[in-house]
């Protein structure tokens, strides 16, 4: 050991030991970044790591080497074999390449040892192919223990730099794995110096230029110093690029594409986030959530480029009206939320509606003026809600609340107002289920001449008996299904339903449907109808689909080519409910329907009120101008049947002739049942008091209407 630190210190020029040993640890440090990039990736693109990790190595060892041996005081003049010199620094780039890869590209707990090992050997064979290529005027003799220790040095410690290197790479890693490859470079060389024993046997001055030595020491250090920073920078900027790209994918995974706001799943990581610093002492905040109002008709009218441009729009102006205190998300389509402190819910409304008022003033969109509207929801952490589900889901009761509202657009969760909200979207839950699991059920009301109370038809009427609640009023559940787009599969059940059914009666009598307003949105309303004639076997002119005016009202022009469509296949339409709502001579012109029912209202007062009387009297008259039938619906005593024959109407249904039964029953009346032949059959001799004493007794029964 003495003799190696004697030979630094005497035999060399220190200044050059020190650019040499500055030019090995620089490329230390670049080999083995460069060489953890390749572990980390497959390929070709290993490979391409692994070959600039070897060329910073053998530029690096190979001028470590050189500057070195420049640095030793010969005594005598020197000179390089270029053939050789050439030789050593390939010997160190490909030498380092095979043991890189090995190390690299091998997945193996032996390979990075191995391969660090053929790293250090091929250090070793660069070296004394070096010193050959080292022209002395002397004689040159070798100290074989000093020769084979270096030897011995290099694999070693090199193989142990690699190792180290390539099990992870902390700070701690980095820095021992530098120095160990350092150590073995230098170990070798300074080693082997003291085992390289040279004689001058001749002086010339003329035959070695110690200031051009020192010169091209300085020259190589400097090439060096370029490839190993060559090397170094493509490293750098790949790995700058690996950090952009990483920062871009991290910001497309936790921010929205189109409005540049965070995203669901940033939404959802902050608002855990939140809850758990609430729940560990921190301060109270409110989520809120917005749902835009009529942004459809922008769709709708302009198209879903325009609708993007929009929320464009929108989002940049949350962000400018954000004071930096609330966290923005777009978590639907055009659904946002909010994370907010809360001092006091007076300064939250002040903060909120601020925000409205930006969402809701008008903007420009291709040319043309636009404006949306804003419904906000708030729940406030830990008063109205303690977990994150409950939030949630408090947030979206409240948001419901202000879109069903006209007046109060952000609306607080109220636990009893909202309440009613939760038992709606619940029971909506159910019909569902119910409607999946055959717990729903279509009842007939019969429809009868007014002259002889014979059977015309029957109407249709959808019926649920929920298991733990008991009969639930379509008056409560039909709005249920088309809000939330139900409507639809309930009411082609219904149709199938009843047009199987009155088609296994294998008789010449009409059944009527009720069609809901939403039932007009189907893609092909008149394709359906024609499908469940065809699939039932009911012919067109045994069904009756029913409509109120309401259904026309919405969109008049497709609705009436609809139902222009369906009267093709030979189906009849009947108007519902005349006399309430709009009831418009203008509809009654746009379309010949087959049938007026009138509504069952005017039935209540039609023996003691004259205008209600009246009413009738014009409806009627109304219906025999236009050739159009009518059919008086709730009749429920004989005197009311006596006066709508006096005023000379057709048909009529009410519990007067029957209730609305189970098809069971319907069926076994047509097979001779005495019991429900009573239920079609009025008789006459019954006084009025007597029948309404009947009547009154039963309980209501609720149609879908």
């Amino acid at each position: 050991m003495f003799s190696v630190v004697n030979c630094i210190t005497t035999q060399h020029n220190i200044w050059l030991v020190l650019v040499a040993a500055l030019v090995c640890v620089s490329g230390s440090w670049a080999v083995l970044r460069l060489f953890s990039r390749g572990r980390s990736v497959n390929g070709a693109e290993a490979v391409g790591w692994q070959f600039l990790a070897a060329t910073a190595a053998g530029a690096s060892i190979w001028s470590t080497h050189f500057i070195a041996i420049i640095a030793y005081h010969a005594g005598t003049p020197v000179t390089f074999d270029p053939v050789l010199t050439i030789i050593s620094l390939l010997i160190a780039m490909a030498g380092s390449f095979c043991g890189l890869t090995v190390a690299g590209m091998i997945r193996t707990s032996w390979s990075p040892a191995v391969g660090g090992a053929l790293v250090g050997l091929s250090i070793a064979i660069m070296h004394y192919t070096g010193m050959l290529a080292y022209v002395a005027q002397g004689t040159v003799d070798w100290d074989m223990r000093f020769l084979i220790a270096s030897i011995f040095l290099a694999v070693t410690i090199t193989s142990a730099a690699i190792q180290v290197a390539s099990r992870d790479y902390s700070a701690a890693s980095k820095i021992i794995s530098v120095g160990l490859l350092t150590l073995a470079i230098v170990s070798l060389h300074f080693t082997g110096m003291t085992a390289f024993k040279l004689t001058p046997i001749f002086m010339d001055d003329s035959y070695s230029n110690p200031a051009a030595l020192q010169a091209m020491a300085l020259a190589i250090a400097l090439l060096s110093v370029i490839i190993v920073g060559a090397v170094a920078a493509s490293y750098l900027i790949d790995n700058q690029n690996r950090v952009r790209s990483v920062s871009e994918l991290e910001h497309m995974a936790l921010n929205d594409a189109l409005t540049g706001l965070a995203n669901r799943a940033c939404f959802n990581d902050r608002l855990a986030a939140q809850i758990e610093l609430g729940n560990n002492g921190g301060p109270k905040f409110a989520l809120a959530a917005i749902d835009l109002d009529r942004f459809k008709e922008i769709n709708d009218i302009k198209g879903h480029s325009a609708g993007d441009e929009a929320l464009k729009i929108l989002a940049q102006r949350m962000r400018d009206s954000n004071d930096g205190t609330m966290f923005i998300a777009r978590t639907g389509g055009d659904e946002f939320s909010i994370i907010a402190p809360v001092a006091s819910r007076g300064e939250l409304r002040e903060a909120l509606l601020r925000l409205r008022a930006e969402i809701i003033r008008p903007f420009m969109l291709d040319g043309f003026h636009a404006s949306v509207g804003a419904s906000f929801g708030a729940c406030i952490f830990p008063d109205d809600a303690q977990e994150r589900e409950t939030l949630i889901n408090n947030t979206d009761l409240a948001l419901y609340r202000a879109k069903s509202e006209i007046g109060e657009k952000i609306c607080f969760f109220d636990k009893k107002m909202d309440d009613t909200v939760r038992n709606k979207r619940q029971l909506a839950i159910d019909l569902r289920h119910a409607l999946e699991n055959n717990q729903l059920e279509v009842y007939y009301q019969v429809q009868t001449l007014v002259s002889d109370s014979s059977v015309i038809g029957y109407e249709a009427l959808l019926r649920w008996q929920h298991p733990q609640r008991g009969f639930i009023p379509p008056v409560e559940f039909i709005p249920l299904a088309e809000e939330n787009g139900l409507i639809l599969q309930l009411g082609e059940w219904v149709l199938r339903t009843a047009c199987s059914q009155c088609s296994s009666l294998g008789l010449n009598i009409r059944v009527a449907v009720n069609l809901s307003p939403v039932q007009f949105l189907h893609p092909n309303l008149p394709g359906l109808v024609a499908g469940v004639l065809t699939d039932t076997g009911l012919r067109p002119e045994n069904l009756e689909l029913e409509l109120t005016e309401s259904a026309i009202i919405q969109d008049k022009e497709r609705t009436l080519l609809q139902l222009q469509q369906i009267r093709k296949l030979g189906v009849t339409i009947a108007l519902d409910d005349f006399g309430t709502g709009y009831s418009s001579l203008d509809t009654l012109r746009a379309f010949p329907f087959d049938k007026i029912k009138l509504d069952r209202s005017f039935m209540g007062e039609i023996e003691s009120s004259k205008s209600a009387r009246a009413i009738i009297r014009a409806v009627l008259a109304l219906g025999r101008s236009l050739e159009i039938p009518v059919l008086a619906e709730g009749i429920e005593t004989c005197d009311q049947l006596a006066i709508l024959h006096a005023e000379g109407c057709e048909s009529a249904q009410g519990y007067l002739f029957g209730r609305p039964a189970p098809f069971a029953d319907i069926l076994s009346g047509h097979k001779g049942d005495p019991r429900a032949q009573a239920l079609r059959s009025v008789p006459r001799e019954m006084s009025g008091n007597k029948e309404r004493a009947m009547t009154a007794a039963a309980p209501p029964v609720h149609c879908l209407a």
